[in-house]
């Protein structure tokens, strides 16, 4: 049987209005509550963005045009990073592109074996990197946030295991964690919200 999608519930009237992260603790502000205004998202991204609008926005609608509204749109004049591994692990690359046009700013790899997360991951370092260099104010964009996590605890989490085939792969994670630690940066990095905008301009379309 498959497994239900978790949900965020908005609650905009009722006895305590809010964002919940499951169904239980919306239905004790709504039931018998006159006039209760609520209704329920997939992501808690979504479910934010929703709550700081009005109701009527949403309330009666379609989520994927609720969603559209709440997250609104990307900024175009951005770059967008991704990684694209056969098999995980397996063969990996990652590239980084201008969001509008999809112009290749970089791409590395492949290589002979490697993970998603760090292919997310060095995408993130390099294109820190890159626009540091350029002095270029504009934000970045990823659909990883376990990269983002990595990124800002300047600590990667992977089991992969360092061997002759992936010794290449962990020397950029070296210099990507030594780059982190000697070098501030003000580049903004969001989170490409996939749900809302679908694929991330960087993507290598293997899906």
């Amino acid at each position: 049987m498959a497994k239900n999608k978790k949900k965020f519930y908005v609650v905009w009237q009722g006895r305590k209005a809010g964002v919940f992260d499951n169904w239980k603790d919306c239905e004790a502000q709504v039931k018998g509550f006159d006039g209760a205004r609520y209704k329920s998202f997939l992501s808690k991204t979504e479910a934010e963005a929703a709550f700081k609008q009005s109701s009527g926005a949403f309330v009666g609608k379609k989520n994927t045009t609720a969603a559209k509204s709440a997250v609104g749109k990307p900024l175009l004049e951005s770059l967008s990073v991704d990684a694209a591994c056969s098999g995980n692990p397996g063969e990996l690359e990652y590239q980084g592109v201008h969001t509008r046009t999809k112009e290749l700013l970089f791409h590395m790899g492949p290589f002979p074996l490697g993970t998603v997360n760090i292919g997310e991951f060095l995408a993130i370092v390099h294109g820190l990197a890159l626009l540091k260099k350029h002095n270029s104010p504009v934000p970045m964009y990823t659909d990883s946030k376990t990269a983002m996590a990595w990124v800002r605890n300047k600590k990667i989490k992977t089991t992969l295991e360092r061997t002759a085939k992936t010794e290449e792969l962990f020397q950029l994670v070296d210099r990507a964690l030594v780059w982190l630690e000697n070098n501030t940066y003000t580049t903004k990095i969001i989170k490409w919200e996939t749900k809302v905008w679908g694929e991330i301009p960087a993507d290598f379309g293997r899906k």
